[in-house]
């Protein structure tokens, strides 16, 4: 080797400082050409950047607490899979998998996302931070889901400890606590919410819900039109029309109710919600062949067990009683597969329970829900169990949780005011009972195939008050 180097002449330092200068020399001209066929900054006028692809929409959206596209979810998790695969330890991207893996399934209905949701996000736990508030953050969201609000609760709260400005925590706490019955945390949550993003179209729509729970309906409609006007993304936008179509709809407001479905439809297809949805606004106005079709075309793509409860009810109310045993059976089906999946269904099945099947399973069940999360819900659902079984007095107990808010909630709802009427009706309470079951009607004269003729039956049983009645509470 020393042999070889010692036979190569050496380069004057005259001529290597030449080389040099011509080889900077050509390297400038080069350059100069690029700068002259490349425009600079300032040269390139207005044309936009090239828009962000499938994945990275759907990402923006699910780490920014936003709806996503479900094409777009599809190919970010094919993407987030493949990668994962290739880097096994990346636990940030473990999150963002998990994390798409719960919108997936919350927008398909899908409980096959649910394990699939809580082996990712473990496995981000694991292999990264074991604080990542992003992973515990969407733990916290694919409980919400499940309906398991005790570790949404555990979860949701080591993820504000772990970030407490992050405000995406903040949302999914407000279901957890919502779901829990705990409204002053609810209260402090949006406090924060609102302090830390304030004007934020998902915001406002998590504000108008909390509103709506508290009776609060014109505050709740103004915050989810500001929501639907700032949406950028149509996923997002069709989100925020079909919550001010329910919250329409809940206040009577048929025609209202539908032109929102409509037009959540028109900008996101796949909002199944939003279909369902229709369906409701359309039975209410009495066009019950495009109600039918609008149900079985929701429960085609997101086949929660609330729509086929809904649609067997629909058909009970048309006399078709095997057309609503079939629903009655898919509803079972769909809460075996969400149980086997980790999900609670009690809630769902308790209220079928009572209605179409065995009341006292569904007091036995509701009663161990009430016991583990004690919210609004439930306890209507109990109070309406328990008057099936013939339990009035305590059944009342539970309808006035619902309705007057001892527990600091209490929700102005056609159903609600409805089974408390009926539940005083069956203790002879005749003035509160008839007061009860107008309110219903005057909330929402449609809230029920079912119902809402029945509670025009027992109004009219029960007639004009006398003065005998004692004075409504």
């Amino acid at each position: 080797m020393d042999n070889e180097t010692s036979s190569v002449p050496p380069v004057p330092r005259g001529r290597r400082t030449r080389r040099v200068l011509i080889a900077s020399a050509a390297g400038c001209a080069v350059l100069g050409g690029v700068l002259v066929l490349v425009p600079l900054p300032w040269e390139r006028g207005s044309a936009p950047p090239p828009a962000p692809g499938p994945e990275a929409l759907a990402r923006g959206a699910v780490t920014g607490g936003r709806p996503a596209a479900l094409p777009d979810l599809t190919a970010l998790i094919g993407e987030r899979e493949r990668h994962v695969r290739a880097h096994p330890l990346d636990g940030p991207s473990w999150a963002v998998l998990g994390a798409s893996y719960v919108e997936q399934g919350r927008r398909t209905a899908d409980a096959a996302n649910w394990p699939k949701a809580e082996r990712a996000l473990r496995t981000s736990l694991k292999v990264g931070s074991p604080n990542d508030a992003r992973a515990l953050e969407s733990l916290a969201a694919l409980a919400v889901q499940r309906r398991d609000f005790p570790a949404a609760r555990k979860w949701g709260e080591s993820a504000r400890r772990a970030a407490p400005k992050r405000w995406t925590v903040h949302a999914v706490l407000i279901d957890a606590y919502t779901g829990l019955g705990d409204h002053g945390a609810v209260g402090r949550s949006l406090d924060t919410l609102q302090r830390l993003r304030p004007g934020l179209p998902a915001v406002k729509a998590r504000a108008a819900a909390v509103y709506r729970d508290r009776g609060w309906r014109e505050d709740a409609a103004a915050q989810l039109s500001d929501a639907v006007a700032a949406a950028d993304a149509p996923a997002e936008r069709a989100a925020y029309l079909e919550q001010a179509g329910r919250l329409a709809l809940e206040r009577g407001d048929r025609e209202v109710a539908l032109r929102h479905f409509e037009e959540a439809l028109r900008t996101d297809p796949d909002q199944r919600a939003a279909q369902a949805g229709e369906a409701r606004a359309l039975a209410a106005l009495g066009r019950t062949t495009r109600a039918l079709a609008a149900y079985r075309a929701a429960l085609a793509k997101q086949p929660y067990p609330e729509y086929a409860l809904e649609l067997g009810e629909l058909y009970e109310s048309l006399g078709l009683g095997q057309a609503a045993r079939v629903q009655y059976d898919l509803l079972r089906e769909r809460v075996r597969g969400a149980q086997a999946a980790g999900a609670d269904e009690e809630l769902v099945l308790g209220r079928f329970e009572a209605d179409h099947g065995d009341a006292s399973a569904a007091v036995q069940r509701l009663r161990a829900e009430w016991q583990r999360q004690p919210s609004v819900a439930v306890a209507d659902a109990l109070g309406w169990a328990l008057h099936r079984t013939g339990e009035h007095e305590e059944a009342l107990r539970y309808a006035t949780i619902a309705t007057d808010g001892e527990h600091g909630g209490g929700v102005r709802s056609a159903p609600y005011a409805f089974h408390r009427g009926m539940i005083e009706r069956a203790l002879e309470r005749y003035g509160p009972a008839r007061r009860h079951l107008r309110e219903a009607l005057v909330i929402d004269p449609y809230f029920s195939p079912l119902r809402a003729p029945e509670a025009r039956r027992a109004l009219a049983e029960l007639g004009e008050p006398s003065v005998e009645d004692p004075p409504a509470r």
